[in-house]
């Protein structure tokens, strides 16, 4: 759906605009901090947001000859449970058929190496602070 029809639907339910607006905000700028840490890790930076009708991949990088396909969570609680933890089985093969999507779109072959890794963000005392899981789920 698009932001525009997002934002219709939202007036619709009777949900604040600026609510959605400030959740999304808070999720674009932990993408942000997730993908400056990576790229501070020697991470490069191929593509944000790749979307297809099973999901989306927030980001798509490379490393060290490998594709690695980046789900970032964002919490302010752990009250929750936290990030790393809500990627389960449903999440991750969504993320798989999104991955195998990107590969066949870009042409990238299946011999090339890839991973899924997530990083957490989490929002305490103020600061955010990330915590990245290197292979996070095997296909």
């Amino acid at each position: 759906m698009g932001a525009f029809c997002q934002r219709r639907a939202a007036v619709a339910r009777g949900c604040a605009l600026s609510e959605t607006t400030a959740k999304q905000l808070r999720g674009q700028q932990a993408e942000d901090l997730a993908c400056r840490y990576l790229q501070a890790q020697g991470l490069q930076l191929l593509e944000r947001n790749y979307r297809c009708k099973r999901g989306e991949l927030d980001l798509i990088m490379k490393h060290k000859g490998s594709i690695v396909f980046v789900e970032v969570r964002y919490r302010n609680t752990l009250r929750f449970g936290g990030g790393i933890e809500s990627v389960d089985r449903h999440k991750q093969s969504r993320l798989i058929a999104c991955a195998q999507h990107y590969l066949q779109y870009r042409k990238l072959g299946a011999t090339i190496p890839c991973r899924f890794d997530v990083v957490a963000v989490l929002t305490a005392a103020g600061e955010d602070k990330a915590e990245w899981v290197k292979d996070a789920f095997q296909v």
